[in-house]
């Protein structure tokens, strides 16, 4: 058990030591961006006067590494300080915007998950058949084709055709959970079918790699019946890389729902990142990005950590 624990450890150090390498990254971008704050906040008709004096308000005409310095200061006590063009609480606006993006990322996860690993299952049992190629060819399709692309679709077929569906994924507090389900549910299918074939494929490469083990040919000797043996066998013995791979998809569906987000003018952390760049409004744009960012890393440290927890050899090294 010391060699997972010095390997999680490990992992760990290495997951704050690459938040910090990104924070770097994600300020030195946004410095980078064209335009100017106190243009945008001021209009054309500013003048030279005006902007200095607004850029001197907001704190714009500091050296950089002073700046960037005062902005990891305040993340470290919980501040991730206030929009420039509004003045409010950054803080506070992304509290109810990143509850949004996880409820929609939580329902395109309950959805995708089991769909994928029973896909890969059935593709399994009937390997190199038709129904095999008929998974393998549907999820190809659908990962395909881009995200704002199938988003539409939805909208055209479920929204404006069948009318089951809103087409624009309005929530707002105190609404009813069955509510908030039925409007985010055409960006969670949009999101569902982007992810699908990944974790599809690779359960079905997974348990495959297991089918070639000893202990399945003995299985099979025994007279078990197919998916008993896929079921029992060797699903359980090839969770670890099905684990990986959905929490890779999980980090993607949080930090990858901005194009979705827009599409549905869904009140989530992507919308609220795309509205602040068209603003200028620097502080927003690092601290969705930081936010982004560190749910991404924590997800992979996740499957890491449970990789080296569900590897025998390593809990009990000889």
């Amino acid at each position: 058990m010391g060699l997972a624990l010095t390997l999680i450890a490990q992992r760990i150090s290495l997951g704050i030591l690459m938040l910090f390498a990104v924070s770097a990254l994600i300020f030195v971008g946004t410095q980078i961006l064209p335009g100017d704050v106190a243009e945008s906040i001021l209009g054309q008709s500013a003048t030279p006067e005006n902007l200095a004096n607004l850029r001197k308000e907001l704190g714009l005409n500091e050296p950089a590494l002073t700046r960037y310095f005062n902005w990891l200061g305040g993340i470290m006590v919980g501040d991730l300080g206030t929009a420039l063009t509004s003045g409010a609480s950054i803080s506070e606006a992304i509290t109810s915007r990143l509850g949004n993006t996880l409820f929609l990322a939580a329902v395109a996860a309950m959805i995708s998950v089991p769909i994928a690993i029973l896909l890969g299952l059935f593709a399994v049992r009937y390997k190199d058949r038709w129904p095999d190629k008929l998974i393998s060819a549907s999820t190809l399709a659908s990962i395909s084709l881009p995200e704002f692309f199938i988003g539409y679709l939805l909208i055209l077929v479920f929204g404006v055709k069948l009318g089951w569906f809103p087409t624009v994924a309005t929530v707002y507090d105190g609404m009813s959970f069955g509510d908030r389900l039925n409007a985010v549910m055409l960006p969670a299918l949009t999101l569902t079918l982007v992810v699908l074939a990944h974790m599809m494929r690779m359960t079905r490469a997974a348990i495959l790699n297991v089918m070639q083990s000893a202990y399945i040919e003995t299985a099979e000797l025994k007279g078990l019946s197919s998916f008993k043996i896929i079921w029992k066998h060797a699903l359980p013995n090839a969770i670890s890389p099905v684990i990986n791979v959905v929490m890779l998809n999980m980090a993607y569906l949080i930090v990858g729902v901005v194009v979705v987000e827009v599409i549905f003018v869904y009140p989530g952390m992507g919308q609220y990142l795309v509205d602040h760049v068209s603003k200028r409004d620097v502080p927003v744009v690092q601290a969705c990005g930081l936010i982004f960012a560190a749910i991404y890393i924590g997800l992979n440290l996740v499957a890491d950590i449970i990789s080296v927890l569900s590897n025998p050899r390593l809990r009990h090294p000889k």
